[in-house]
């Protein structure tokens, strides 16, 4: 069983009022580490966990050479361009087919093996079969529609590596290999809460809304995030603007779980209470970031008791997007890692812009929601947003992902290209 981490006398500190971006990824990126033991599953079943250990190939694949193609074997020095006789007739499943006769070729149909004295093999449309001969075309490369033995691995080779999570295609190498149990890192237990007295769940009463109340968004939006990671994620509820009920919730949770994010009373308010109870409970390593939206994001952690390591915890802003933002740049990357991943960095392209920006605040990185467009001439470019509010649910649901606009960028002129990254990159 790995032990959690215990990070209060980890170099965490810095003397800046607001981390940039970068600095905020690099202290996250060298501190953290796996928090979790690792356990025995079914291949199939394994799709999206963390490996924990190296899968090595116990054999070459393909085991044998065979056939890619349905058609005809045949040895390329023996061929004329005559019609050759077909001697002999090998299916996929057929072992250890005899060996071919010399100036003839075998009927053989894909991933049959390839009978020794042939390498090449001729597709079956491209030749013409009479009275038990078949004529080849000429020109036919030699080793032609072949797969060679060990082509796709070697024996001993890395197959799959630690820390990788588990695709479709991994699983299907793993398979490859007659693998059936792989060792993968458990999953993550993380708590999930809202804060708030305007917060209202959705369906637990049937009165309207009154004016200065609000349905949260935030929790099945942080925990549909969540589903495709490899966590075992809990909805809390709601904590409400006390500080002894914040600082319940949080004792409370961090004794069960290994994370805790919430959304909301992440700022210095009088009914903010997330920084003055982490404060008082644990040991706040990050709060306040130089980006937009976002800015007041908290990272700390919290001791638990019986010498079970800590607690780590993740506090994002109560604006949706700002939260969403948040959540995809720095606590799914801190997840992933912490449940025993390689740091997961987002693929980023570079797209014309179809929009520019007269006048951006210095020392910030801003994160516009973007469309991805292509025009009459099927020219992609990337359209903002009409608005950069950061409590806009559709500009989530109207946008193909993020436009990264980094701190020295002060204007951005029509047609630029912009540093997009988009959702399912992340």
């Amino acid at each position: 069983m790995t032990t959690p981490p215990s990070l209060i006398n980890d170099c965490f500190l810095h003397d800046k009022d607001r981390l940039r971006h970068d600095e905020a990824l690099g202290l996250l990126q060298q501190r953290l580490t796996p928090m979790v033991g690792d356990e025995m599953v079914a291949s199939s079943m394994a799709l999206g966990r963390v490996l924990a250990e190296d899968i090595l190939a116990p054999h070459e694949v393909p085991l044998h050479t065979n056939s890619a193609v349905d058609g005809y074997a045949f040895n390329s020095a023996d061929f004329t361009g005559d019609p050759m006789p077909v001697s002999d007739r090998i299916a996929a499943g057929d072992l250890n087919p005899a060996k071919l006769v010399t100036g003839t070729a075998a009927r053989i149909f894909t991933g049959a093996p390839m009978p020794a004295g042939a390498q090449t093999v001729a597709m079956q449309e491209d030749c013409q079969l009479q009275d038990n001969k078949v004529q080849i075309p000429v020109g036919l490369k030699n080793g032609a529609n072949c797969r060679l033995k060990g082509e796709d691995l070697k024996l001993g080779a890395t197959v799959v590596e630690k820390g990788k999570r588990l695709s479709a295609a991994d699983l299907a190498a793993i398979a490859s290999i007659g693998i059936a149990q792989v060792s993968v890192c458990k999953r993550l237990k993380v708590a999930l809460f809202s804060n708030g007295d305007e917060m209202r769940v959705p369906g637990e009463n049937s009165d309207p809304l009154r004016p200065g109340e609000v349905y949260d968004a935030n929790q099945p939006l942080i925990y549909a995030l969540c589903h495709h990671l490899p966590v075992d994620i809990s909805m809390l509820g709601i904590i409400r603007d006390e500080a002894h009920l914040a600082e319940t919730a949080i004792r409370g949770a961090a004794e069960q779980y290994d994370v805790i994010i919430t959304t909301g009373g992440a700022s210095r308010g009088t009914e903010d209470h997330m920084v003055s109870t982490l404060d008082k409970l644990g040991k706040r390593h990050l709060w306040q970031l130089a980006i937009k939206p976002g800015r007041p994001m908290i990272f700390g952690q919290l001791k638990r008791q019986e010498d079970r390591g800590d607690c780590l915890f993740f506090g994002l802003p109560g604006n949706p997007v700002a939260a969403m933002v948040c959540f995809l740049l720095y606590t799914q990357p801190a997840l992933l890692r912490l449940a025993g991943s390689d740091w997961h960095i987002p693929v980023r392209y570079k797209i014309p812009a179809a929009f520019s920006i007269t006048k951006k605040k210095p020392d910030r990185r801003e994160f516009l929601r973007g469309k991805l467009v292509n025009d009459d001439n099927g020219e992609l470019s990337i359209h903002k947003y009409q608005s950069d509010g950061s409590g806009l649910i559709s500009s989530l649901r109207e946008s193909d992902g993020l436009i990264e606009i980094p701190e020295h960028v002060t204007e951005l002129k029509l047609g630029e290209d912009v540093s997009f990254m988009p959702f399912s990159g992340f």
